[in-house]
C-alpha cells in the first residue's frame, strides 16, 4: 500500500514499473551512502522492505514475455510491478492505456493496479480507478490480480499454488 501511495503522488499515465523488494536493513548495510539520499533510516521493522525502482522493461515485448526473462538474485526477497490499464466495465478484460475498446458502445475505467510477492508466497495487490481517485477507495487484497501475482512469482521461482492459474485463459 505504501508503494500505491508512492506512485499515486505521481499522477497518472505513468509508465508500468518494476520494483525489487530489498530488506531495508540489508540494503543500510551494503549502500549506505544510497540509503541516506533517499532518506532511509534504521528501520523499525526488522522486516521492513524498500522497493528498489528497476530499468523499464522492453515496451515492444508481450508483459509475460519479459517477467519470464526475469529472475531475481537471492537478496531480492520479493518483487512488485504498478501499471495502468483500461478494464471493460463488466468484464474482466483489460487494455492497455491507449488501446481502443473493440465497439464503440464498451464503456471502460482506467486503473492502477500494484501487485506484490515474496519469496515466501505471500502477495498483495492494490487498485485505484480513476474515476475512484482517493486514498480512502484503493482496493486491496491477497487475491485482488491472481494472473499478475502468479507472474511475478515465476520471477521470484516461487511455488504457485495449486489453485492458481498460471495462464489468464485457464479456468479452474
Amino acid at each position: 500500500m505504501d508503494l500505491e501511495r508512492h506512485v499515486s503522488e505521481q499522477g497518472w499515465d505513468q509508465p508500468l514499473e518494476l520494483y525489487a523488494l530489498v530488506p531495508t536493513a540489508e540494503l543500510l548495510k551494503a549502500e549506505p551512502a544510497a540509503a541516506r539520499l533517499l532518506g532511509i533510516d534504521e528501520p523499525s521493522d526488522p522486516g521492513q522492505l524498500t522497493p528498489v525502482q528497476q530499468e523499464q522493461l522492453p515496451s515492444d515485448i508481450p508483459l509475460e514475455e519479459a517477467l519470464g526473462r526475469i529472475m531475481w538474485p537471492e537478496g531480492v526477497t520479493g518483487c512488485a510491478l504498478v501499471m495502468e490499464r483500461l478494464t471493460m466495465k463488466g468484464s474482466d478484460e483489460t487494455l492497455a492505456v491507449g488501446e481502443e475498446p473493440s465497439t464503440e458502445d464498451e464503456e471502460t475505467e482506467e486503473i492502477r493496479m500494484v501487485a506484490g510477492v515474496l519469496r515466501d508466497g505471500s502477495r498483495h495487490c492494490a487498485m485505484r480507478m480513476r474515476s475512484h481517485d482517493s486514498d480512502a477507495e484503493v482496493l486491496s487484497g491477497e487475491d485482488l490480480i491472481p494472473a499478475l501475482t502468479s507472474a511475478l512469482a515465476l520471477t521470484l521461482d516461487v511455488d504457485l499454488p495449486s489453485d492458481v492459474p498460471t495462464d489468464k485463459n485457464t479456468k479452474d
